[in-house]
């Protein structure tokens, strides 16, 4: 399944204010770099857990209808749409009533409803583009500590040293950022 992320999060897991407090930054003058830090950060770690933080609309693109569709990148919140390519070769958008969705289970899932059968299409390659929403929550308060923890831990990280390696430290990205994401209890 391919997945690319539509609608980007409204507001960051952390905020620039929280952020330079945990960097011990008191002047304006790196803001904007620490705000593309808390940015890469936030999607390294998305990446890492294969997750959504923040609420964000992702759209997915599947072949084919199956009795059941896993959706990447949970939390799953809802389905906004899920459109496909009728035998006419023309876009339809799949009537609601039709599919249910699983939003507790994780990663999420749709499934045909009771009696209801996929509407018929075409067959193209990426010919059905699923629409939905993902993320623990609108603010950063929905997010675990343990992922905030790992964020500041991959920023702090990233501003102070802005090469992968140094002539004097030969470490990568800190192992605790990766000790604090993995610790989590995770079903797939």
């Amino acid at each position: 399944m391919l997945w690319q992320v539509t609608t980007a999060p409204a507001v960051e897991p952390v905020s620039l204010a929280n952020m330079k407090l945990h960097l011990r930054v008191d002047s304006t003058d790196d803001n904007d770099l620490i705000t593309s830090l808390i940015v890469a950060s936030r999607q390294w770690c998305e990446d890492y857990e294969g997750r959504s933080y923040i609420t964000q609309t992702i759209t997915a693109k599947i072949d084919r209808f199956s009795d059941e569709i896993i959706i990447p990148r949970p939390k799953l919140q809802s389905v906004t749409a899920i459109k496909y390519i009728d035998t006419s070769g023309d876009e339809q958008t799949l009537d609601s009533g039709i599919y249910d969705v699983d939003i507790y289970r994780e990663p999420g899932r749709i499934t045909r409803g009771y009696n209801q059968n996929w509407a018929n299409y075409r067959g193209d390659v990426n010919g059905i583009e699923i629409i939905y929403i993902a993320g623990y929550g609108d603010a950063s308060t929905d997010v675990p500590d343990r992922t905030i923890a790992a964020i500041k831990l991959l920023c702090g990280h990233l501003f102070e040293h802005r090469e992968s390696t140094s002539e004097l430290s030969l470490k990568e990205i800190p192992m605790g950022v990766t000790s604090l994401l993995n610790s989590k209890m995770r079903t797939v």
